[in-house]
């Protein structure tokens, strides 16, 4: 008020002072500034397993000293030998530095540009559709799409994230992922929540909130994403969509309907009742989010999905979510590289660029990459070599560190269990993500007394070197979606490589666990070895009862164990005391030949009973 209304010559004073504040307030903010870029001087942001000569050159110092420092501590290193997160902290530690660790993806900041507020364009909404196994997410982006894609799912259950360009009836275009349900695609659901803006949870009406479909929930409310519920198979006649929205407020998740927040609509995937003002309401939600992206920039997206193709080699899905991506444009993605030879559609259909929140298959990287890995168009083509390559190093470094040797302690622990089995398996699937669910899956089934070891995993074809791999480390090998070559196959026979191909991930999963159990404990069998019928009973002093027997099928050999059946019911079992042809004494007995057989410990022998002889077979249960 005394700015306001003090009179000239205050107003001249407030003035000054007002601009005195105002300095002092931005020498403040330089000084915390500067404080700031000193603390940040001192802090390395290095990714794991960097060279020695590497981190000194980052803490300018002689790579010399680093060395003594770690011949202080009693390790002895090379220039360029690479170091441990352990290591480094210690060594950075000594110099008076802080370290901050990055991934490899992390460690290249400039893909960060900030883009202006005139550049950006209004985008089309990503909508990923989540829910339980069998509640009818495909059908319901079938009917969206008018097209069949659920028909076409290995026992009717999507297995990898689908991708999907809509233009609704309202002309608005809308991206659709479609991720599977089963509990073994945890990974998949959390991606597909990472990437998206809007979230459709789908919920059978007939059914209830099953433990997927809180799985997706909590998803999509650790990504920050808004929630459409679409209550699905309303027009069955076990309906009920009441007990839906009682379940979801028991979730503290309250319908538009009860008061709350996020919006439902009833709909029904084979009628089409609801589809369109599930749609409206989707793209209310997008509205309200106010989506926008700058085109006119090199793209950056998320690889969604990978999978080899045997005529056109790696084909990756990307999701491109900022700028436009060319055909002819170098991409990185994760520890691979190239050039986008050719872009698709969903459906096949030939793009020459791919705008924002568009769905592309690509052409021309050097491998898979991980579903999940940011991709990015780079300047020039060695730029992106040298990453791929350094990334390419640190994995390597990361896994050959990892993998478990065995310990004295192990063989203890072996030792004490008495029966530790191990189980090694290689995995390759015919995409990215479901080789990754099906080797989480399997790694879960491990247990104190049998262990699953995932020894490799990869997409594509089962090649030799798989088949030669498996040989050299008695694995078994498990193909999704996936055939071996034919040169594969021979090898695998002739080494006698056990080949599994599944289509349906449950059911690979399943099998694992019963060979696992079979691994436990070998199951005994009893094999019906030979029948004899008596024809006559000879009674002999200090022998005891002779059965004169017609063998009718089998052979009877002296070690055979045999049972006495009399009208269909056993009333002994026991082993031969003695097995004669005539008078002589013989160790066989053959089918449609006449013998004389005495039981051990049996004399009730009568005209008509039947011998049956058998076997007990230890049968591994295996595969």
């Amino acid at each position: 008020m005394a700015k306001l209304s003090g009179g000239r010559g205050g107003n001249q004073n407030n003035r000054a002072k007002y601009r005195r504040d105002k300095r002092a307030g931005v020498a403040e903010d330089r000084e915390a500034q500067r404080a700031q870029n000193e603390l940040d001087a001192k802090t390395l942001k290095v990714t794991e397993f960097i060279s020695a000569n590497d981190l000194a050159s980052l803490m300018d110092v002689s790579v010399n000293e680093v060395i003594k420092v770690c011949l202080n501590m009693g390790m002895f290193v090379s220039i360029n030998q690479r170091l441990d997160a352990e290591a480094i902290t210690v060594i950075a530690d000594e110099f008076g530095y802080d370290v901050e660790f990055l991934s490899a993806e992390e460690e290249e900041t400039d893909v960060t540009v900030e883009d202006s507020e005139e550049d950006l364009v209004p985008r089309a909404p990503i909508v990923t559709i989540m829910g339980h196994v069998d509640h009818g997410k495909t059908s319901l982006l079938d009917y969206i799409r008018n097209a069949k894609v659920a028909s076409g799912e290995a026992g009717g259950i999507t297995q990898h994230i689908g991708a999907y360009d809509v233009m609704t009836a309202s002309n608005k275009r809308v991206t659709f992922l479609d991720t599977p349900g089963h509990e073994a695609f945890t990974a998949m659901r959390a991606r597909g929540a990472k990437v998206t803006d809007i979230a459709i949870i789908v919920i059978a009406a007939d059914d209830s909130v099953m433990p997927q479909t809180r799985e997706a929930i909590n998803h999509a409310q650790a990504a920050g994403v808004p929630i459409v519920i679409a209550m699905n198979k309303i027009d069955k006649p076990g309906a009920n969509s009441e007990k839906i929205r009682e379940e979801l407020s028991a979730m503290n998740i309250l319908v538009e309907e009860w008061g709350g927040k996020y919006q439902s609509q009833e709909v029904s995937a084979k009628s089409g009742l609801g589809i369109d003002d599930l749609l409206e309401k989707v793209l209310l939600e997008a509205e309200l989010l106010e989506l926008k992206a700058n085109p006119d920039r090199n793209a950056v997206g998320t690889v969604i999905e990978a999978m080899l193709d045997k005529g056109r080699g790696y084909v990756t899905t990307v999701l491109v979510q900022t700028g436009t991506l060319h055909v002819g444009d170098v991409v990185l993605a994760g520890p691979h590289y190239g050039r986008v030879k050719a872009m698709t559609d969903h459906r096949g259909k030939k793009m020459k660029s791919a705008g924002p929140a568009t769905p592309v298959q690509v052409l021309g990287l050097t491998g898979a990459p991980q579903a999940g890995d940011k991709i990015q168009v780079m300047e020039t083509e060695r730029e992106a070599r040298e990453l791929a390559t350094q990334r390419q190093q640190l994995s390597r470094e990361q896994s050959m560190r990892t993998k478990k040797h065995i310990t004295l302690d192990e063989i203890g622990r072996r030792l004490a269990i008495g029966s530790f089995k191990e189980l090694n398996v290689i995995v390759k699937g015919d995409v990215d993500g479901s080789v990754e669910a099906l080797s989480d899956s399997l790694l879960k089934l491990s247990t104190p007394e049998v262990k699953v070891n995932i020894l490799a995993k990869g997409v594509g074809a089962i090649s030799e070197s798989d088949v030669l791999l498996a040989s050299a480390s008695d694995a078994i090998i498990i193909g999704f979606q996936v055939r071996p070559s034919q040169s594969a196959r021979k090898l695998a026979e002739q080494e006698q490589i056990d080949i599994r191909l599944y289509s349906i991930i449950y059911n690979a999963i399943n099998e694992v666990k019963d060979a696992m159990e079979g691994m436990l404990a070998p199951s005994v069998q009893e094999i019906v070895v030979a029948n004899a019928e008596v024809r006559q009973v000879f009674n002999i002093t200090k022998v005891g009862s002779i059965a004169g027997c017609m063998v009718t099928e089998g052979t009877f050999t002296r070690r055979t164990r045999v049972r006495v059946v009399r009208d269909g019911i056993v009333v002994y079992a026991g082993e031969i005391q003695d097995l004669k042809r005539y008078k002589d004494d013989v160790s066989e007995v053959r089918q449609g030949y006449e013998c004389g057989i005495s039981v051990k410990n049996f004399n009730d022998l009568r005209e008509g009973d039947n011998i049956e002889g058998f076997e007990e077979k230890e049968v591994k249960r295996t595969l």
